[in-house]
């Protein structure tokens, strides 16, 4: 999950199933195509599931899956620990 990205989609899914248009509505500055690797990685992982809904017009569903689950709070440390030592930069003066 150390790649550029992966965190975000896993940090998205877990406030539940996304289809692929609100993941990448929901992660700025990714691309689809990025999108697109980043999530066939996570199923090939099984972190991610894919459901197609057989639904006029289909709907593809991504969903964590158990595993990917347990790393909700792996991330959540992770974010507590870069809000404490994560300087960001000064905003300009006016």
């Amino acid at each position: 999950i150390g790649r550029r990205w992966t965190g975000a989609i896993v940090r998205t899914l877990l406030g539940g199933p996304r289809r692929f248009n609100e993941l990448l509505a929901a992660i700025p500055g990714i691309s689809d195509r990025l999108l697109t690797e980043r999530l066939r990685e996570l199923e090939t992982e099984n972190v991610v599931r894919r459901e197609v809904r057989p639904e006029s017009p289909v709907r593809v569903i991504y969903e964590l899956t158990p595993c990917g689950a347990e790393l909700g709070p792996a991330l959540d440390e992770i974010a507590h620990w870069a809000e404490r030592w994560i300087e960001l930069p000064e905003a300009p003066e006016a």
